[in-house]
């Protein structure tokens, strides 16, 4: 009878200062939220260059944060190792919610996947605070090119192994585990030619130096709204709405390569909840406004608002997806 009441009384224990922890961390959460923002910046880590897609995103999103948190916001541009730099400033700093990222799914899922010591677990340094937009990638020839449609570029390569190189903006990027992915579901013996960044990939198609390339639509479309660059497919789930007549990779025979170019904002793990929705709520304002939908209209992307949940699943997903696509082709950076 007295072992009963010796662990009824450890059992009653153990539940009290359980709801007492519970009820301490909401507490102490409820006040950094109602704190939060009390400092005069809120810093964006963008892991790339001024003037790419992932910075457009940011800069478009920035004076609608500054609205909602009535607080200044700006952004650092913190660029190399293909994103990996960034991310890892903001997996390090401190959880409070002044200091977020807005990569892409190279940052996220395709970096960390193909990268030896990337610094960073994208599913575990971060607080998804949610998607904030969504491209695709196209997959482009010259013009004169002797295909038209992607069976045809398979049918050519198929007659000519070893003879067609397609090109990338560098090992292990998007457009190279595209390539690599389409080289085995179609079984052709196609060559990489690495590329330092996607303005030199362009003109490395344009010019003859490679026959084909996957590249970011933003990248393209002003080549292919002039007639200088042929796309044959669009790697996303659904045809876009600035190019109807062009196909998807599905339609084309290949559903296993979809690629959505999305950009997502995080913000470094443990941040509070109450924080992360604050985060949310401001970045969702300026997602659902016209001025961003209509400039990221102009690039060929749409904005993307949802939850913070959704997001968790997409990096995980994707993250999981190109892991073992790199694995599969023996992609592979030190």
């Amino acid at each position: 009878m007295t072992m009963f009441k010796l662990n009824a009384c450890s059992t009653w224990r153990a539940i009290i200062i359980s709801i007492a922890t519970t009820v301490s961390f909401s507490a102490f959460d409820s006040v950094q939220s109602q704190e939060f923002p009390k400092k005069e910046i809120i810093k964006i880590i963008v892991p790339y260059a001024a003037g790419g897609p992932t910075d457009t995103v940011a800069r478009l999103l920035l004076p609608h944060m500054e609205n909602v948190l009535k607080q200044t916001v700006i952004i650092e541009n913190r660029t190399g190792a293909g994103s990996a730099i960034g991310a890892r400033v903001v997996a390090n700093a401190p959880p409070d919610g002044y200091t977020i990222l807005i990569g892409n799914i190279s940052t996220f899922a395709i970096v960390p996947a193909v990268m030896n010591h990337p610094g960073y677990d994208p599913t575990k340094a971060f607080a998804p605070i949610v998607q904030t937009s969504d491209i695709g990638n196209v997959l482009v020839v010259r013009p004169s090119f002797p295909a038209n449609t992607v069976q045809e570029l398979v049918t050519y390569a198929r007659a000519n192994p070893g003879k067609i190189s397609y090109g990338s903006a560098g090992v292990g990027n998007s457009a190279h585990l595209m390539a690599e992915l389409l080289r085995s579901k179609a079984g052709i013996d196609i060559v990489h030619v690495p590329y330092r960044g996607g303005a030199e990939l362009s003109i490395a198609v344009l010019s003859g130096q490679v026959e084909m390339a996957f590249t970011d639509l933003s990248a393209s479309i002003g080549l292919m709204r002039k007639g200088q660059l042929k796309a044959l497919a669009i790697t996303s789930n659904t045809r876009t709405p600035e190019f109807p007549d062009l196909p998807t990779m599905v339609e084309a025979g290949f559903p296993d390569i979809i690629l959505r170019n999305w950009t997502a904002a995080v913000a470094p793990a443990g941040t509070p909840p109450a924080i992360v929705k604050q985060l949310l709520s401001a970045i969702n304002d300026g997602l659902a406004s016209q001025d961003v939908q209509a400039n990221l209209k102009k690039i060929g992307a749409e904005t993307k608002p949802g939850t913070s949940e959704d997001l968790a699943k997409l990096i995980d997903a994707d993250f999981k997806k190109w892991s073992a696509v790199a694995k599969a082709a023996g992609i592979s950076i030190d």
